[in-house]
């Protein structure tokens, strides 16, 4: 309701929807919400305490406290200078009466105000006043609803109107008071609906303040996804407890439950213990990912053979409830355990052949040309990282073949888990069995890492192999589209070879990895476009690595801090470098790092910036060479920053070959007095064309061995 002195009231919005992408509906209800108190806070209008609403079927805000209308706001203008305002009698000119109807006064009014250089200009000085918010909310409904991340919109009935889904009603409400307007083709009213089934008759909302409480009392919703959330997750605890156990309860999982339903109820089912001889995972997936059900285990980690599930109706009938989704489950139990059995009666190697019919990519040759392309790729890291090559090439021949198992058929989302267990019992070695399953890991953020070798090589030789050949063909991803995963595919390849310290070398890989394409070799099509050189795909690969690193750097995804000091400006110095391993990266930046906390770091980065612009400026004629005639130091502080950089070359590019760039840094540190002395007292472009060709190489020797390690030319100050 409006206060005593009616300048704020409280605003809510409802939208009334047909159900709503469950997995969609946090994104929607944040970025509704945050759309909407953007589009209020630029428009200067106060407020208090804002509570989102998200169920399967609105979207709701309902912010306390709202002003009516926008402060006041103070406006200064400065209209055409006086010469072109008044003409030679003293008459106003156009542009004069024009500056004065544009500030909605008379003429008389204006004033006159000065610039620096004396000039007097006409000026106006007033106030412009705010807008009333029953003028703009429900623009501003609309616009952050046009806003919402929705990839693919719909339309319904005979109107024009798009959303992600149809719209059945509006509530606009500020206090007490309803807002007339019109969204998505439906007008505001102040009623809106409960649950579906057992409060389907329309609510009158008096006050928007009421909107919570209304709907859980009157019709049967917990409109807050935050609150249903949490009361799903204590209910599903207590009937795991009731049953001797605990409950398997993703995030993911949780919110998409949550997502589902208005009005939750825990319900209790059981299956039969027969079942609980299917490996675990297929379980798991059955009940979580096809059912949306809560596995229970005990406190050994081994499943129970009970689910736990929520339904959406409070009903008089629980049993019935219960009996309905067993009933539902125990044909797909039954199913997987066929599909489990019928799957061991076909050897995982008599399946490559069939890896042939399956299509990777139109261009890149069917899944069996990829694992081909796996195995040669996989043998030359595991080689590299000490690993089996024997068992790497294994591993690679038969990590798709549970591609074409009838369980992962019908369970996508048990490939390579499925591989796993087929190849164990088919006694296959531990570390090959393990790897087909590592080799999909990280699977997203936070995800774990392959713990043997033969699963890192494989692992990341399969990403590598998609990166280069998706690059190969020219569809890099772009925007919002990454239909081949590649972001996810370069940070997982970062993140095994440096939280596991491989010694790899990306620039070689990358080149293995697209000397094993066939594609730059294939001939164009009618009217096909040519492709980019193979040595421009290796730059566009690596380029794409690296710049996944350096934002894994600067935010780290696991929501950790950053290395502290890290900037932009450093991650560029040493990626200009062309670093080439995550490991040689990191090592380079906090070798950087390090340096900038020294003493002399202000000086020689100043000094380098001066250098590079020098080198820059005389391109064309007199800088490249290194070549110093000793004969030519005329000055003594040239002399000395010559002798500087000859001990400087004898002692620094060890340390750089070892990787030990810290050592390097400080070592090129104590060039700061002869560097300070040489731009003090030499002009390094002398008229003397000899002299100045000398002088710039000395130049290039001393920022040849800082570049070694970073571009420090690129670091700010």
């Amino acid at each position: 309701m409006r206060d005593a002195l009616h300048t704020v009231a409280d605003f809510l919005v409802e939208l009334l929807t047909e159900e709503l992408p469950p997995t969609a509906l946090p994104t929607l209800e944040a970025a509704f919400a945050g759309g909407l108190l953007s589009r209020i806070d630029d428009a200067d209008l106060a407020h208090g305490a804002v509570q989102t609403f998200a169920t399967p079927r609105r979207l709701a805000v309902l912010i306390s406290a709202l002003a009516l209308k926008a402060g006041d706001q103070a406006v200064q203008r400065r209209g055409p200078p006086l010469t072109a305002a008044f003409d030679g009698s003293g008459a106003p000119t156009r542009a004069a009466l024009a500056f004065a109807a544009s500030c909605e006064v008379a003429l008389a009014d204006l004033g006159r105000e000065q610039d620096a250089k004396g000039n007097t200009f006409l000026s106006f000085t007033g106030t412009k006043s705010g807008a009333a918010a029953a003028d703009v909310l429900a623009r501003f409904v609309s616009e952050s609803l046009d806003a919402l991340p929705i990839p693919r919109r719909m339309r319904w009935g005979a109107g024009e109107a798009q959303f992600v889904r149809p719209v059945h009603g509006l509530v606009l409400l500020h206090g007490d008071a309803l807002l007339p307007a019109t969204v998505l083709g439906v007008s505001a009213s102040r009623s809106t609906v409960g649950h579906r089934f057992m409060a389907p008759e329309p609510i009158y909302i008096e006050a928007a303040a009421d909107y919570p409480q209304l709907l859980e009392q009157q019709g049967k919703v917990i409109a807050s996804f935050a609150q249903r959330r949490e009361r799903i997750r204590l209910a599903v605890q207590h009937q795991a407890a009731a049953l001797g156990g605990t409950p398997l309860m993703s995030d993911a999982l949780l919110d998409e439950v949550t997502a589902l339903v208005e009005w939750p109820v825990p319900v209790a089912g059981q299956f039969e213990t027969r079942f609980l001889t299917l490996p675990r995972e297929v379980l798991v997936s059955t009940l979580q990912a096809h059912q949306r059900y809560f596995p229970v285990e005990d406190s050994q980690g081994a499943l129970l053979p009970w689910f736990i599930t929520i339904s959406n109706i409070d009903s008089t009938d629980a049993q019935a409830v219960r009996a309905g989704n067993e009933r539902v489950v125990r044909p797909r139990l039954a199913d997987a355990a066929f599909f489990y059995a019928q799957d061991q009666s076909q050897p995982l190697a008599s399946r490559i052949a069939a890896l042939d019919k399956v299509t990777f990519q139109a261009q890149l040759g069917s899944i069996g040309d990829k694992v081909r392309r796996l195995a040669a790729l996989a043998r030359v890291i595991a080689a590299r990282i000490e690993g089996d090559e024997a068992a790497a090439v294994r591993a690679a021949q038969l990590c798709k073949c549970d591609l074409v198992t009838s369980m992962v058929g019908e369970f996508p989302d048990l490939q390579g888990v499925m591989g796993r267990y087929y190849a164990v019992l088919e006694n296959e070695p531990a570390e090959v069995a393990s790897a087909i399953a590592e080799h999909y890991l990280p699977r997203g953020a936070g995800d774990g890492l392959p713990q043997t070798r033969t699963g890192l090589a494989l692992a990341i030789a399969d990403k590598l192999d998609t990166l280069t050949g998706i690059f190969a063909i020219g569809q890099k991803p772009s925007g919002t589209k990454d239909p081949f995963a590649l972001r996810r595919a370069a940070i997982g390849i970062g993140r095994m070879i440096y939280e596991h310290k491989l010694p790899l070398d990306l620039v070689d890989l990358i080149e293995a990895a697209l000397q094993a394409h066939t594609v730059f070799e294939a001939p164009l099509a009618a009217g096909g476009k040519p492709l980019a050189t193979r040595a421009a795909v290796a730059e566009q690969v690596y380029d794409y690595l690296m710049e996944r690193q350096r934002n894994a750097w600067l935010e780290p995804p696991d929501g950790g801090p950053p290395i502290p000091g890290i900037t932009p400006e450093v991650c560029d110095a040493v990626l200009s470098t062309r670093p080439r391993s995550p490991l040689d990266f990191d090592a380079r930046i906090r070798a950087v790092l390090g340096f900038l906390a020294l003493p002399e770091a202000a000086s020689l980065t100043a000094a380098n910036k001066r250098i590079a612009n020098l080198l820059k400026k005389s391109a064309a004629d007199d800088s490249g060479a290194t070549h110093i005639d000793d004969t030519r130091l005329q000055d003594g502080a040239e002399r000395a920053l010559y002798q500087a950089v000859l001990a400087a070359e004898h002692s620094v590019p060890g340390k750089v070959a070892v990787g030990d760039y810290a050592t390097a840094l400080g070592l090129l540190a104590h060039t700061r007095p002869a560097v300070d002395a040489f731009f003090d007292d030499v002009m390094v472009m002398d008229p003397d064309p000899a002299l100045r060709a000398n002088r710039l190489a000395l130049l290039t020797r001393l920022r040849a061995l800082f570049v070694g390690i970073a571009d420090l030319s690129r670091l700010p100050g």
